[in-house]
């Protein structure tokens, strides 16, 4: 059986704002004066594709599970 680093989308996404602090987390302001973090659609389309890439390059790696990386959205 094999046994990956990261098992959750909440890891996988961790991990990729650390290893690329060029992408930053966008937060949104709501109407109620609160802000909350972008959902995946709401990233620049740069930060997407390179989220893409890298959630591929985690799979060929064998860090993450091939089902987990079918799953994972920013």
């Amino acid at each position: 059986m094999t046994t990956y680093r990261m098992t959750t989308q909440t890891q996988v996404r961790a991990a990729f704002f650390t290893d690329n602090p060029q992408f930053r987390r966008v937060l949104i302001h709501t109407k109620t004066g609160a802000y909350r973090v972008a959902s995946h659609n709401e990233y620049p389309t740069d930060t997407r594709c390179a989220f893409v890439d890298y959630v591929d390059s985690l799979q060929r790696a064998g860090i993450i599970s091939e089902s987990l990386a079918q799953v994972v959205t920013l």
